[in-house]
């Protein structure tokens, strides 16, 4: 495909308006609803908020890295940044979806790209019931909360809080508990994309519990399902020597 036309977007930095600037003088800038590609211009929490704002115009999105965490984006440059597109290689991604039910009885929907996590809101640890396709998988989990993830958000919260890292196309999720107090060695669990998980709050008075799908929080939730929704499609390029299924295997080896 040919990337004439660009969109270019930024976070409210000065080195991504700094960019924005320089990139609209050098190629013109068009409208997100009329552009071959979107290129966005901060770091992982501004591409991820490009992602969401964009994702119903079907067009790619390109990160270029000006801002401070940097795993989704692509190194700055200006020069020959039309021909640099044409070289990309990209990832089709697929979110997940999170219904949500609070205590007042009122549903709520969101996308993650990245994970749903369940949070607690006070002092007092999360008790929570676990369904895996209908099925009761776990009937207590007291802990700080639990997480659903992509393979593309694997390596972001999940891995902060020792979840696996999933390869790209592996067509797996992971479940994982936040600071899990009991069962105390439980560290969660692989499985397909096609799982439907369900939380269930146990004490929601007592204990109460946030929901939040990427950049959406929803407060006092009494029980959250969260599964893939592939009838959406998100497209992301990367360069071909810094493409996400090699920054994935790299994080692996960090130090």
């Amino acid at each position: 495909m040919a990337y004439s036309r660009v969109a270019f977007v930024a976070a409210d930095t000065d080195p991504a308006r700094e960019a924005l600037k320089d990139l609209t003088q050098r190629y013109g800038q068009y409208r997100p609803d009329e552009a071959d590609a979107i290129v966005a211009l901060g770091g992982d929490g501004f591409m991820l908020e490009a992602v969401h704002s964009y994702m119903h115009l079907q067009a790619p999105i390109f990160g270029m890295h000006r801002g401070t965490v940097g795993f989704l984006m692509n190194r700055y440059e200006e020069g020959d940044l039309l021909a640099r597109l044409q070289r990309t290689t990209a990832v089709i991604l697929h979110p997940l979806r999170m219904v949500a039910t609070t205590s007042d009885g009122k549903t709520h929907e969101a996308l993650a790209i990245n994970e749903v996590s369940m949070l607690r809101q006070t002092r007092q640890a999360a008790k929570i019931r676990i369904f895996i396709d209908g099925k009761e998988r776990m009937s207590e989990l007291v802990c700080d909360g639990a997480l659903v993830c992509t393979p593309a958000g694997s390596s972001a919260y999940n891995l902060s809080v020792h979840g696996p890292v999933l390869p790209l196309g592996s067509n797996i999720l992971a479940l994982t508990p936040i600071s899990a107090f009991r069962p105390r060695r439980w560290r969660g669990a692989i499985l397909p994309h096609t799982s439907v998980v369900r939380f269930v709050m146990l004490e929601p008075e007592k204990r109460p519990v946030s929901a939040v799908a990427d950049r959406d929080e929803v407060r006092d939730v009494i029980e959250v399902t969260v599964r893939e929704d592939r009838s959406l499609s998100m497209h992301i390029l990367f360069d071909p020597e810094h493409n996400l299924e090699e920054r994935i295997v790299t994080e692996q080896f960090e130090p």
